[in-house]
């Protein structure tokens, strides 16, 4: 195991450990363990051929020992036997938002509750209501969060799903008798989660393309075996759809699959205006004058033959993309220059500032900016104003050393407090290259409250840009009740970005807002929110967002070049401090 699965195991360890109510102190310290194995700069294979494992402050011997045997075999028996020893239902209960072990045991000991339909019972009857530290808007927060976990189970990330498709689309194109091969579906739009899969073959001979589709490693269940049409089941619940059709057939069947029902319907209506009859099979002319149809064999003509630009993929979602004479040059991945929101270990990032720099520059980058969590954070071990000067030092000195590979500003995610101040003093604030704000906690407040938290956060002069706007995380946690409207508004009149955070998990700010918005003059940086190296290539999940929500690298504050960028923070923050002066 590497770093991240270790700490990940060390703190189910601690979870586990309190719902058996054991003794505080030994939870405490595998939480411990956890917090300073993940704070480490080093790798595990580096402690422990050093022999500074153990001596690692909250680790120690004893857990050195589990960790050691973690990296080595990929398991731990304790662990193992640990969960064993907890009813199934009770780690399904954890899953619900707002049910940490504390709660979860109060439930099991006081209701006898050991499954999720057993919590939807007594949620409903008003038991758990009852219970001492619980309350009705608890009660209705844990059924919303049982409701929302069974549409969550329903869907996947289009992240976690590309490796697959890849696999299945180049075993489909090895196949003699394939033509084309393409994936259609909300996973060519680059929706953000998927219901199922759609793949689309060119193929005279369809009978070889079904039998190697039924028959991959991965299936779990055959749904449907037919001669055009097979649908298959993966572990997990992954529904995936094959259709074969004849080569002249390919574009129409590609296109009807990939658009929204709203797109569909739109260019249907657009091809009767035209006289024709528009479907997953082809044109059909409405009277003979237009009988004699051209041939297409892509996108390209279906659309140019109903006098359309091309429309890309992910803008087919029926939002008016039909009425635009001319589409936009989409942001790309390689657009980018650089990033922000990112962390190291100062706070609870996996990589030094050297480290996080080096792997920013093999991106091809030209600056990196670091932005570590401030000290409201405290579970993320953040960053208190003397910590943050000792960072902004770090930096500098990183900048000028020999070994800088790129440039790194100094920057810092800033907690928005309950009442919209940030987190650190206005003078620290002000010697910080740039300040990415965020909400972190008090995620129950009513709408008006939390509009008004993030609005004033935003007003404050030392704010460059407004972090995961919705705190959302997919399929996990629905956003906290904000205006959207409101806040977007006040980040045009204070001059603040927005991100497009590109975490997989959370891709906030959401695709639907940035059209219009972007109209209006908002920034966009498409920030990975890195803990890694690795991270940074959650990027591309950042562009499919930016391009799903119309996005040209003009609305990107990250596609300009480290002079244009540096020049961009700077003069922003003279006129801020000279408006907040006058």
């Amino acid at each position: 195991m590497d770093k991240e699965d270790i700490v990940e195991v060390l703190e189910s360890i601690a979870v586990l450990l309190e719902l058996k109510g054991e003794n505080p102190f030994k939870i405490r310290a595998y939480a411990s363990g956890a917090r300073a194995l993940e704070t480490s700069g080093a790798a595990v294979a580096d402690l422990i051929e050093s022999g500074e494992l153990a001596k690692t402050k909250g680790i120690g011997e004893a857990l050195a020992k589990k960790i050691e045997t973690l990296h080595r075999e990929g398991s731990l028996p304790f662990y193992d036997d640990l969960k064993a020893s907890v009813e199934p239902g009770l780690l399904e209960i954890l899953e619900i938002p707002g049910l940490g072990a504390k709660k979860v045991k109060v439930l099991h000991r006081e209701l006898g509750i050991d499954s999720i339909d057993a919590l939807k019972s007594a949620c409903e009857a008003g038991k758990v209501s009852a219970l001492k530290g619980f309350g009705k808007k608890t009660e209705e927060k844990i059924l919303s969060g049982i409701e929302n976990r069974a549409a969550y189970a329903a869907r996947h990330l289009l992240w976690e799903l590309q490796d697959r498709v890849h696999s299945i689309l180049a075993g489909l194109r090895k196949l003699e008798v394939v033509g084309q091969a393409e994936v259609a579906g909300s996973f060519r739009r680059l929706a953000e989660t998927v219901g199922d899969l759609d793949f689309i073959v060119a193929s005279e001979t369809p009978e070889p393309v079904m039998e190697w589709f039924v028959q991959q490693p991965e299936v779990v269940e055959v749904t449907a075996h037919g001669t055009t049409k097979s649908s298959v089941r993966f572990a997990g619940g992954l529904q995936a759809d094959l259709r074969v059709v004849p080569a002249a057939q390919f574009a129409f069947a590609l296109h009807h699959f990939t658009g929204s029902k709203d797109h569909n319907v739109a260019m249907r209506q657009r091809a009767l205006k035209a006289g024709l009859s528009l479907s997953e099979w082809g044109f059909e002319a409405k009277d003979d004058e237009a009988a004699d149809l051209p041939e297409i064999r892509s996108e390209e003509a279906l659309f140019a033959q109903l006098d359309l630009p091309f429309i890309p993929p992910e803008l087919r979602e029926g939002r008016g993309e039909l009425e635009v004479e001319r589409m936009p040059e989409l942001v790309s991945v390689q657009d980018l220059r650089g990033v922000f929101h990112n962390h190291t270990t100062a706070s609870d990032g996996r990589g030094t500032i050297a480290q996080m720099a080096a792997a920013a520059a093999a991106k091809g980058w030209e600056y990196l900016g670091l932005a570590d969590h401030s000290k409201a954070s405290y579970q993320a071990n953040g960053l208190d104003e003397a910590r943050v000067r000792e960072q902004i030092k770090a930096v500098r000195a990183y900048n000028a050393s020999e070994e800088a590979k790129l440039h790194v500003f100094a920057g810092i995610e800033c907690d928005i407090l309950a009442d919209g101040q940030l987190d650190l003093a206005d003078d620290v604030l002000a010697e910080l290259d740039y300040v990415v704000a965020s909400v972190h906690s008090g995620f129950t407040k009513d709408r008006a409250e939390t509009t008004a938290r993030i609005i004033r956060a935003i007003e404050h002069p030392a704010t460059t840009m407004l972090g995961h706007p919705t705190g959302r995380l997919l399929l996990k946690r629905e956003g906290y009740a904000v205006d959207l409207e409101a806040v977007i508004e006040a980040a045009i009149k204070n001059e603040v970005i927005i991100e497009i955070n590109a975490n997989p998990r959370r891709l906030d700010l959401d695709w639907r807002f940035w059209r219009r918005a972007a109209e209006r003059g908002l920034l966009a940086s498409i920030n990975p929110d890195a803990h890694r190296g690795a991270h940074f290539d959650f990027v591309d999940a950042g562009i499919h967002v930016a391009r799903k929500g119309w996005l040209t690298k003009d609305a990107v504050l990250n596609t300009r070049s480290l002079e244009e960028v540096t020049t961009w923070l700077a003069e922003r923050k003279d006129r801020r401090q000279n408006l907040k002066e006058a």
